[in-house]
C-alpha cells in the first residue's frame, strides 16, 4: 500500500480493524512497540489468539514487525497507507471506556518495570559515559552548536534516528511540532520514554527503528538528526541515505561525530566501530545520497584540559527542491560559521 488505498485494500484494512481484540491491539501498538508475551498480559489472552490477531493485522498493511535479539515486536506502521488510516481512525476512539483505561494501566505497569530496569542499566554506567563526556568540549557548547546549526527555524516534523537518552528531542522541544525518536536499545528506549514524560514532553515519542531501514515514507521530515551515531555503525554511508531518504524538499540533516582520534580503548570497550571521520568522507556520503549545501564546523578540545582529545565535528546538509547529482570530492567545503 502506498499513497492511497484502493477499494479492496480499504475494505481490507477495515475488517482487519473491526473486531474488538484487534482493536485493542491496535490502541495499544499505537503507543509503543509491544511483543506477544506483553499482549498476552495487557490483555488476558492465550498466545496463540494474539498471534493469529497479529497476522491479520500485518496482512492487512495496518501494523508492521521487527527482531530484537530473540523477541519480535510489532507497532501501528507509519510507512503505509493502511497504518496511516488506522491512527486516523483511532483519534475518534474514547479514551474514557473502561476496557480501553484498564489496557492503558496494564501496558503504563509493563512500561514503569522497563523503565526501572533500564534507570539501574544507566546508574551501572554511568561512570563510563562521564569518562567518554571528559574527552571532550562541554555539552553545553556541542548543544549551542547543534541549535544555532539549524537557525532557530521551527520544524513540523522532527526525526532523531538513533535517539539515545532523547537528548536531542529535549533540545529541540519547544520547535518542534512532533518529534520522533528511533533506537534498536529498548532498554534505552525505556528511558528516553522515562526522561520524555518526566520532562512534559506530550509531542515527543520514541519506538524502536533500524536505522538502515526506516520504517517512515519518503520525503516526510524536514529536520534529521544523527548526534553521536555515526561511530557505532559498520555502513555509515548507507544510514545517510536512509535519512535523506526520508528528507522533505529544503529539508535538513545535521550529524554530529567525532573527528579522527587515535584512542583505541572506545573500539575495545565501547564498541565504537569508527574512531571519528574525516570532513571529506562525511561530505562525500552526504552529496552522494543528493544533498547539497553541505557546511562543516568543528568544535576542538580544551587546549588547558588535559582531558580532553576528542574534536566534535558538525556536518550540515540540505535536501534540494529538485534532484542533484554528487559534487566533485575536489569542490571546497563551505564552513558553518562559528
Amino acid at each position: 500500500m502506498s499513497g492511497t488505498l484502493d477499494t479492496q485494500e480499504l475494505v481490507g484494512a477495515l475488517k482487519a480493524a473491526a473486531e474488538p481484540t484487534r482493536l485493542r491491539i491496535l490502541l495499544l501498538l499505537a503507543a509503543g512497540e509491544l511483543n506477544v508475551k506483553d499482549l498476552t498480559q495487557i490483555l488476558g489472552q492465550s498466545q496463540p489468539r494474539i498471534s493469529r490477531h497479529l497476522k491479520l493485522l500485518a496482512e492487512a498493511g495496518l501494523i508492521e514487525r521487527f527482531r530484537e535479539g530473540s523477541w519480535v515486536y510489532f507497532h501501528v506502521s507509519d510507512r503505509t497507507e493502511g497504518g496511516r488510516l488506522v491512527r486516523r481512525l483511532l483519534d475518534t476512539v474514547d479514551p474514557r471506556d473502561p476496557i480501553l483505561l484498564r489496557d492503558g494501566e496494564r501496558a503504563d505497569s509493563q512500561k514503569r518495570e522497563r523503565e526501572a530496569t533500564a534507570q539501574d542499566y544507566f546508574r551501572a554506567h554511568a561512570a563510563d559515559w562521564d569518562r567518554i563526556r571528559a574527552l571532550y568540549v562541554s555539552e553545553n557548547a556541542v548543544d549551542a552548536a547543534i541549535v544555532k546549526a539549524f537557525d532557530g527555524a521551527p520544524f513540523n516534523f522532527l526525526v532523531d534516528l538513533g535517539t539515545g537518552t532523547g537528548r536531542m528531542l529535549e533540545l529541540f522541544a519547544d520547535r518542534y511540532t512532533r518529534g520522533l525518536g528511533l533506537d534498536v536499545n529498548q532498554s534505552m528506549l525505556a528511558y528516553a520514554r522515562s526522561r520524555l514524560k518526566t520532562a512534559g514532553l506530550a509531542a515527543a515519542e520514541v519506538r524502536h527503528g533500524d536505522i538502515y531501514d526506516l520504517a517512515l515514507p519518503d520525503r516526510v521530515a524536514d529536520a534529521v538528526v544523527m548526534h553521536q551515531v555515526l561511530h557505532y555503525l559498520s555502513e555509515p554511508a548507507l544510514a545517510i541515505r536512509e535519512a535523506a531518504r526520508i528528507l522533505a524538499p529544503g529539508g535538513r540533516l545535521l550529524v554530529v561525530d567525532f573527528a579522527p582520534h587515535e584512542i583505541e580503548d572506545l573500539r575495545a570497550r565501547h564498541a565504537h566501530e569508527r574512531l571519528g571521520f574525516e570532513d571529506r568522507q562525511v561530505v562525500s556520503w552526504l552529496k552522494d545520497a543528493g544533498l547539497s549545501g553541505v557546511e562543516v564546523q568543528s568544535l576542538a578540545p580544551d587546549a588547558t584540559d588535559a582531558r580532553q582529545a576528542l574534536t566534535v565535528s558538525l556536518w550540515r546538509a540540505s535536501k534540494p527542491d529538485v534532484a542533484v547529482q554528487p559534487a566533485s570530492k575536489s569542490q571546497k567545503l563551505e564552513r558553518i560559521a562559528p
